[in-house]
């Protein structure tokens, strides 16, 4: 089982939108039982609480449902992962002060690098700026980009 974690600072907007965007187009491309998908956030602030209403409503209006739960990234985490997908910069340097072992090389990506070209590089946080529908746009490009990296990297 090839499993993909995705995080965000809090896992209630990005990192959970990206977990069942991906999960969703996994299971349409009939690869559920070859590719897991979780989220967490680097940040213990939101953990037991639902996704955000906005990213539950606008996973609804693509017809994805997501009923996960928030939790904060562990180090087991990052050794189990074979994919640690963050949504920005500052994702990116939380958890690299979080491994103590270069457990990350070579599996820490940001989503977006698997987006098109001209693609912005992070994943806004629509937390703060409500745009949730503009942020799923820009993961589920960056989740069709991962999954077809995933399937060309594993012959799926």
């Amino acid at each position: 089982m090839i499993e993909v974690l995705f995080v965000c600072l809090g896992n209630i907007c990005r990192s959970p939108m990206a977990e069942g965007v991906f999960q969703h187009l996994v299971s349409e491309a009939g690869l559920a039982d070859r590719i897991a998908a979780g989220s967490a956030g680097t940040s213990g602030w939101h953990v037991g609480n639902p996704a955000h209403e906005g990213t539950r409503a606008v996973l609804h209006d693509h017809g994805i449902l997501y009923h996960g739960r928030a939790r904060q990234v562990t180090t087991a985490d990052l050794h189990q992962a074979d994919f640690v997908v963050a949504m920005d910069m500052s994702n990116v340097r939380d958890l690299r002060r979080l491994d103590h072992n270069d457990t990350l090389d070579g599996k820490l990506h940001l989503l977006l690098d698997f987006a098109p070209p001209g693609s912005p590089r992070d994943v806004p946080d629509p937390y703060y700026d409500g745009n949730f529908e503009r942020v799923y746009r820009l993961v589920e490009s960056g989740c069709s980009g991962l999954l077809e990296h995933i399937r060309e990297e594993h012959d799926l």
